[in-house]
């Protein structure tokens, strides 16, 4: 498959994974990765009964009064974790016509001072009081446990397709492995605007489940976009710039959007490792490298731009290098998105980051 060729996005089955044909879904994982980086993702496991109760779930929670919703508002929180309006987050400067709820893995507190910022990322989520919405803070839980199952064993298929020891990636995912979940409510969007501006996703693995509606679009090498259709039997998976990074490019992020016709909704699972992990490229065979090298696409594909690169004028995916660390990629994107919030609760780390501390009452 030619990288500059794709119109559809591709389709493959982790029951294959789980059976005698695991070097050949690897060897398909690859090719996709490296050409397309996106794909449809089915014979996951879980169950239909399981995404009709998350779903119905979901459109309880936003179908809420907002004074309910208001009261876990995500700018109450220092670790970006909340409720948010149509319009809150920012994407490549512009803002995303899109109502979200953020939850994480809950790990403890490692302090609201501490150098590096990034470490001030784990803590708890917001939640609803149970009698506002019954089952729901349950119903999460589990949906992170078959979510995390469903990525751990990407993992170790990527570490098969990359050349490593099987169980490699997964490794690296540290002590305290950071994800985390947007369930995303989009109005119609209008014209010249989008739900969610083109972009790379800053973390390693998405699992995307698309609720009703589409209006998903993945840009291809010739700047055509392709749809992505909706299937309720399968999760859109995507490379993000942490996986990017790693393998030098091999595998790229690839720039996306959403226009919705309609209204739309979305869950979208963001499959993370410990704020500490290093980004240290892996040791790749002299094959994959080679291919790189005669890529324009992949040789040359940038990263998403820190804030201050944005208020310099720098475009949304104009950066040459990541960032190091999984945790400093994260934080960058925070500062990115919600640079109000950075001014809230961290003021003492915004000046480094671009942001001034009068954004704070934005």
């Amino acid at each position: 498959m030619a990288a500059s060729a794709f119109v559809e996005i591709p389709e493959l089955d982790l029951a294959a994974w789980r059976g005698p044909d695991r070097p050949q879904f690897a060897e398909q994982l690859r090719e996709v990765g490296h050409n397309v980086g996106f794909f449809q993702l089915v014979g996951h496991g879980v169950e239909p009964e399981f995404v009709e109760r998350h779903i119905a779930l979901q459109t309880k929670f936003f179908d809420l009064p907002e004074s309910d919703k208001a009261s876990i508002d995500k700018v109450l929180s220092p670790h970006f974790r909340g409720w948010e309006r149509v319009g809150a987050e920012l994407t490549g400067g512009l803002p995303d016509l899109r109502e979200q709820l953020d939850l994480s893995v809950e790990n403890p507190v490692r302090g609201l001072d501490l150098d590096p910022a990034y470490l001030r990322l784990d803590g708890p989520n917001q939640w609803l009081r149970e009698d506002i919405l019954p089952g729901f803070r349950d119903h999460m839980g589990e949906y992170f446990r078959k979510m995390s199952a469903v990525a751990d064993e990407l993992l170790d298929a990527f570490s098969l397709a990359l050349g490593l020891e099987l169980g490699y990636l997964r490794r690296l995912f540290g002590e305290l492995p950071l994800s985390f979940v947007k369930l995303i409510n989009y109005p119609p969007t209008p014209d010249g605007g989008a739900g969610v501006n083109a972009h790379h996703d800053a973390g390693f693995l998405t699992l995307l489940l698309q609720h009703d509606v589409g209006g998903l679009q993945v840009q291809n090498p010739d700047g055509a976009w392709i749809d992505v259709p909706v299937r309720q039997d399968a999760f859109v998976v995507n490379i993000g710039e942490m996986l990017q990074e790693m393998t030098g490019n091999y595998f790229v992020a690839t720039t996306h959007r959403v226009i919705a016709p309609q209204r739309r909704r979305s869950s979208a699972w963001f499959h993370g490792p410990d704020l500490r992990t290093p980004l240290t490229p892996l040791s790749l065979s002299d094959s994959l490298a080679d291919a790189v090298a005669a890529s324009p696409r992949h040789s040359t594909a940038g990263f998403m731009a820190r804030r201050d690169e944005i208020e310099s004028g720098l475009g949304g995916i104009g950066a040459e290098s990541g960032a190091g660390v999984f945790g400093q990629q994260l934080w960058n994107y925070y500062c990115r998105s919600y640079p109000a919030n950075v001014a809230r609760h961290h003021a003492d780390a915004s000046a480094i980051a671009g942001i001034s501390v009068d954004e704070a009452g934005q």
